[in-house]
Order: C-alpha cells, then sequence, then structure tokens
C-alpha cells in the first residue's frame, strides 16, 4: 500500500500534464501551419515584402523564446516548475486572442515576438514531470508528454484546416485561446506540485550563470543538446514550405489548407502511436539505442520523399517518418533526466528549450536558402542528411549503455 500511494502522486502530475500538453498543442498547432497564408491575407502596412513577414513570424517567436527560456528555467529552479507552466498557458491565451485581432503582418509579427517571451510549455511541462518522475521511468514519462503533444499536432492542423477554409483565419487564433487557458486552468487545480529547491542559503544559492554552466560542464549534456539542435532542426525546416510544396503536387488547390493539415497530422500521429513504446523500450533497451535507430530510419524515408509526384504518396511517407520520429524526442528529453542532477530540471529543459528556439529560427533561414538555390525537393534531401547526421553522431559518440539514472528526490 505504501509503495502504490508513493507512485500516485507522480502519475497524477503526469495524467493531468499530458492532458494539459493535449490541448495546448492542439491549440497552437491549429494556428502554426498556417501562419504564413495569415500574413499573406493581412498583408503589410510598411511596405515590407509579405515573403519577409511570412519568414519573420516564424523567425520572431524562436528568437525571443531562444533568449527567454533558459532565465525561465533557472526561475523554475527557485520558485517552482507548476508556476511556470501557469505562466505559459496563461500568458499565452491572452496573446493567442490578440493574434485573432491584427490588422497588418508587422503587428503579427510583433505578438509572435512577444510569445516567444512569455510562453514555452513544453519545456516547463518537461521540467515539472522530470522533476516528480522516477529516474529510471523517465522514458517512459516523456514518451507519454510527447504522445499528448504529438495527438495534439495531429488533430490541430485538421480543425485549423476545415476552420480556415470554412470561416478564414482568426477564428482559429481565438479557439487557440480557448484551448490554452483551460489547460491552465486543469493544471491550476490539478496538480499538486510539493516544491522544495534545493537546501542553500540565500548567500550560497548560485547564479543563474553559475546554474547554467553546472548543467553544460556535465557529462553528455552538450553532445544530447547538439542532438537535439539537429533532430529538431530536421523537424522544422519544411515547416514554412509544406503548404507550398503540396500546392505543387494539388489539382484543386481550393482545399490547401485541409490537404496540408492532414499531410501534417498523419505525420504526428504516427508519432503518437509510436513515442510511448519506444519511450518505454527506451527504458529497458537504452534511450541512446532507441535515439540511434529512429535517426537512421527517419533519415532514410525522408529521402525519397523529394520524387513524390502525388499528395498521397508524401502522405504515407510522412506517416512512416513520423513513426520512426516518434523516437527521437523523448529519448533526448530522457538521456537529458539521466545525465543531470535533481533539483536543477528547471535550468536543464529552459536550456534545451532555448536549443529547440534556436533551431527554429535556423530552420526557415536554412530552408529558404536551399529552396532558393535549388528547389523546393531539395529541402527534403536536407532534411534527411540532417537527420543521418544525427544518427551518425549517436553511433559514434553516444556511449553503449544508457548512465545509471541520479536518485531522484521526488520518488
Amino acid at each position: 500500500m505504501q509503495k502504490f500511494r508513493a507512485v500516485v502522486p507522480w502519475q497524477r502530475t503526469l495524467a493531468i500534464m499530458f492532458v494539459a500538453q493535449l490541448l495546448t498543442a492542439v491549440g497552437f498547432s491549429v494556428i502554426f501551419p498556417f501562419l504564413s497564408l495569415y500574413v499573406t491575407e493581412l498583408g503589410s502596412q510598411s511596405g515590407l515584402s509579405v515573403e519577409f513577414l511570412a519568414g519573420a513570424v516564424f523567425s520572431a517567436q524562436a528568437l525571443t523564446m531562444m533568449i527567454a527560456s533558459p532565465f525561465w528555467g533557472a526561475v523554475a529552479d527557485r520558485y517552482g516548475r507548476k508556476l511556470m507552466v501557469q505562466r505559459a498557458m496563461f500568458g499565452g491565451a491572452i496573446i493567442m486572442l490578440m493574434m485573432g485581432f491584427v490588422r497588418s503582418g508587422e503587428e503579427l509579427v510583433l505578438l509572435r515576438a512577444l510569445q516567444g517571451m512569455v510562453t514555452g510549455t513544453v519545456a516547463a511541462a518537461n521540467a515539472l514531470i522530470a522533476s516528480v518522475a522516477p529516474r529510471q521511468r523517465s522514458g517512459y514519462a516523456m514518451g507519454l508528454l510527447l504522445m499528448g503533444q504529438s495527438t495534439g499536432i495531429a488533430i490541430g492542423p485538421l480543425i485549423g484546416g476545415v476552420l480556415a477554409d470554412a470561416f478564414g483565419y482568426r477564428l482559429t487564433f481565438v479557439l487557440t485561446s480557448v484551448l490554452l487557458l483551460m489547460g491552465g486552468v486543469l493544471v491550476f487545480w490539478g496538480v499538486e506540485e510539493r516544491f522544495s529547491p534545493r537546501a542553500q542559503s540565500a548567500k550560497a544559492r548560485p547564479s543563474f550563470w553559475a546554474a547554467w554552466r553546472h548543467v553544460f560542464q556535465t557529462d553528455g549534456v552538450i553532445l544530447a543538446y547538439a542532438l537535439r539542435f539537429l533532430a529538431n532542426l530536421g523537424r522544422t525546416l519544411l515547416t514554412p514550405f509544406a503548404p507550398l510544396f503540396i500546392a505543387t503536387l494539388l489539382i484543386d488547390s481550393h482545399r490547401l489548407n485541409t490537404v496540408t493539415g492532414l499531410v501534417i497530422a498523419v505525420s504526428a500521429g504516427a508519432g503518437t502511436i509510436t513515442a510511448v513504446y519506444l519511450g518505454r523500450l527506451g527504458d529497458k533497451i537504452g534511450h541512446g539505442r532507441v535515439l540511434k535507430w529512429s535517426a537512421l530510419a527517419a533519415g532514410l524515408l525522408f529521402l525519397p520523399q523529394s520524387l513524390v509526384t502525388a499528395a498521397w504518396q508524401l502522405l504515407i511517407l510522412q506517416a512512416l517518418t513520423g513513426a520512426a520520429a516518434g523516437g527521437i524526442i523523448p529519448a533526448i528529453s530522457a538521456l537529458l533526466a539521466r545525465y543531470t542532477q535533481p533539483g536543477e530540471e528547471g535550468s536543464v529543459y529552459g536550456i534545451d528549450n532555448s536549443i529547440v528556439a534556436a533551431s527554429r529560427a535556423a530552420a526557415p533561414l536554412v530552408g529558404s536558402a536551399i529552396a532558393f538555390w535549388f528547389d523546393l525537393r531539395a529541402t527534403f534531401a536536407a532534411t534527411a542528411v540532417v537527420f543521418l547526421l544525427v544518427a551518425l553522431l549517436s553511433f559514434l559518440r553516444l556511449p553503449s549503455a544508457d548512465p545509471d539514472p541520479l536518485p531522484n528526490l521526488g520518488d
């Protein structure tokens, strides 16, 4: 009975965060695939090109999130991770509602920059779960969180595509705001965090810089962050150009939003199916091993996508790629949990989110350069190369076995 009571709190928190992550992922993915099309509809009031604003609407949020995330992570280690989850969800709800009423592409870019400073639900959720879940169950916990995120990403574009085709883009932002608000309320009432910072006097408490330096000096962390950057670069390299490429495959362009949403949904849905299984498998055989083979499979499956001639071909290959990629994200998250110490989860995953944001900022620039010098199809080949590089680094640099998990003070 004591053992049952001991595991229930973290499992309850994980279940609530799964639902909250699902809601927020649905919300963000309702609008994310169609931002460039929304910018085109809004136009510019300052004479800037729509193409520039379409790139800036992605990069602005990523750049500000890259700067803000480590600070929010360090704050989480001092004042609690639940508080940071609520900050991201409630703040995001307000900003997304404002986006539904902008009058120009410039206003949307400014709000996207503000969004990057305030939100960061994935990092906040990862830090909270990493602080309460037993380290030997970290793969399962991170996989379940990713399952919630991937399920939301699978559902959101379908909803967003249908709503955008039927009612326009503005309604999707209102829906996103409502979903983020629901997630924040669920966390506020449902999650009980017994937070206690590491026992240190005010004078002995390390500065933000010292906390970040300690994380980077831990064995294996820099490699894990490098793999995270590359893996997320591969995942997001195609995002701004997917609607443009899919448009070249369609005879009837009136259903572009719906088909784009379907392709993204199928890929994310496949990742949802594999995330928990591969996360749990990593707990048994090693997350490094899962990461190696998942990245290799994803890289090989991206190569033929540059040769497709119909949307259904892309749909099938995206589903297979999503299934393979479902093992990459929870594996890296679990490795970070195993490499680092209890009590510094906020800093670890705050920096992690900054790395992810940096990759999202770089992806449109890299993708644009490839599409300009070659063509849209070349971006698929470039994505394959990125994932194969992740696999190569993993095979060459990761140890054959995961490190023994450090004791978790929340067990």
